[in-house]
């Protein structure tokens, strides 16, 4: 049945090519979509004029520059931490600033968590000090730490199978990266399995796509009901070797110790700003990244530019002396690193208004050179939203992809609200140096933050200043 009615979609969407007669008024409110293509196609000159001031002109290697200014000034900013509530503050000076209008801060709860000082040390078959970083949530190890014998294992079944020989022991998870969906499973979830098989610790193989003996940290979660153990990364290279040891018969000792602690919830923000609508303002189009980080690193890539090519968006659409019909909002979350928990409480406090939203936009997968958009909507939306990319043919932009969701913005896709996300060229290249020490300015490149910052304003404000919004399901 679906499938003979896209055929029928098809057919009539054809024949109104040829004729200009209506496709199914119903689907594009009282306007054809050729009537619509029209629309999106008289602002060419507009998405030029974005493009060529993000790109080539006064400000291409602004949003670089203010990243560059904010990570050097601040660093890292953890969820909880004196790093992250200045840089909130911080950014909240800066809209202002910059001119944006009803820059506010909305109160949340974020947890606070620590890691303390931390190290392990393999005494057997032969001295080795290991680079770990504990995991998020993680509890400490005992006083004095943990000495104990390892089991190394590839996967959940294989620690099934071998659950006789886990009590006691530390699990270490030598799993293969597949895709950071799949594999991100084991450092999620690695502490309950083994402590459901009577583990005293967990070590998991950083979820990478590549190594230079780099630890990654990230979020992991605890089970009602399950005794917690202290877990944490190690190196995909220490992982693979002491898989290496295990499989010649070795007996591997570790000496873990971890000062992690867990403090009650702290006050934070999520950080807004706007540039009203002038025909719709009760009507939104979102744009957002998480200003958040792990405590490594400078979070510059996760998700610094994610973060300031959104303010960019703002900014480009402000110098231009350009009002949208319906509001343009930026958001800074706070807490995605922690399951998104500033952008669910931001929900909340905003869903009575849902229907008024007619674009979710998160940037969170590393500003490299885009090469367009992943979407999530209804077929309608789909096909207008395609037509507003053909508007980045400068920049060789034009893809609309298929899966749009982001932690962040999930919670009105799901809710039926049309979502979009940039789509990198290079996610090899992102899950190398998220969550780690090398997530800094250096792996950031002014001249594709131009190019995503551009692409970024063009799709926001052509979408806020059609006369329609995007139709859903």
């Amino acid at each position: 049945m679906k499938v003979l009615f896209f055929m029928l979609v098809s057919a009539v969407h054809l024949l109104s090519q040829g004729s200009g007669k209506p496709i199914y008024k119903s689907d594009f409110s009282q306007r054809t979509f050729q009537e619509i293509k029209r629309e999106i196609a008289s602002y060419e000159d507009v998405a030029k004029a974005i493009i060529d001031l993000a790109v080539y002109g006064k400000y291409q290697n602004r949003s670089y520059e203010r990243l560059g200014l904010l990570v050097d000034t601040v660093g890292p900013r953890l969820s909880g931490s004196k790093n992250l509530e200045k840089a909130i503050q911080i950014m909240y000076q800066n809209l202002q600033h910059d001119g944006l209008e009803n820059v506010h801060l909305e109160p949340v709860k974020i947890p606070h968590w620590e890691r303390g000082e931390e190290s392990a040390v393999m005494l057997l078959p032969r001295i080795h000090k290991m680079s770990i970083l504990g995991l998020g949530s993680s509890v400490a190890t005992p006083p004095g730490g943990i000495t104990a014998e390892v089991l190394v294992v590839t996967s959940f079944d294989e620690l099934q199978r071998r659950a006789s020989e886990a009590r006691g022991k530390i699990i270490v998870y030598n799993q293969p990266y597949i895709s950071y969906g799949m594999t991100v499973q084991y450092r999620v979830h690695g502490a309950v399995e083994a402590a459901k098989v009577g583990a005293v610790a967990s070590l998991i193989r950083s979820v990478a796509s590549f190594s230079i003996y780099s630890p990654h940290t990230g979020f992991q979660a605890y089970q009602d009901g399950v005794p917690k153990i202290p877990t944490a990364c190690i190196t995909v290279e220490d992982a693979e070797m002491m898989s290496r040891m295990a499989s010649r018969g070795n007996k591997i000792v570790v000496h873990l110790e971890m000062g992690a602690k867990t403090y009650p919830d702290a006050d934070s923000y999520n950080t807004v700003a706007e540039i009203t609508g002038s025909k719709y303002p009760e009507q939104v189009v979102l744009v957002s990244g998480h200003l958040d980080s792990w405590d490594v690193g400078q979070g510059a890539m996760d998700d610094g530019g994610g973060a300031f090519i959104s303010w960019e968006a703002l900014s480009l659409v402000k110098d231009l002396g350009l009002r949208p019909k319906r509001t343009l909002r930026l958001v800074l979350w706070t807490a995605e690193e922690q399951g998104g928990i500033g952008a669910s409480q931001y929900y909340e406090q905003h869903k009575a208004n849902i229907s008024n939203y007619s674009l979710v936009m998160e940037s969170d997968s590393g500003i490299i050179l885009p090469t367009g958009l992943q979407f999530t909507g209804s077929d309608k939306a789909r096909a207008i939203m395609k037509e507003v990319m053909s508007l980045l043919q400068p920049l060789n932009v034009t893809n609309l992809f298929s899966d749009g969701e982001g932690t962040d913005i999930d919670f009105w896709i799901q809710a039926g609200v049309p979502g979009a996300s940039l789509r990198d060229d290079d996610l090899y290249k992102y899950f190398s140096f998220h969550h780690t020490n090398g997530d800094t300015m250096t792996v950031m490149d002014p001249k594709q933050m131009n190019v995503a910052a551009a692409v970024w304003a063009v799709v926001a404000y052509v979408v806020a200043d059609m006369e329609e919004m995007l139709p859903r399901s």
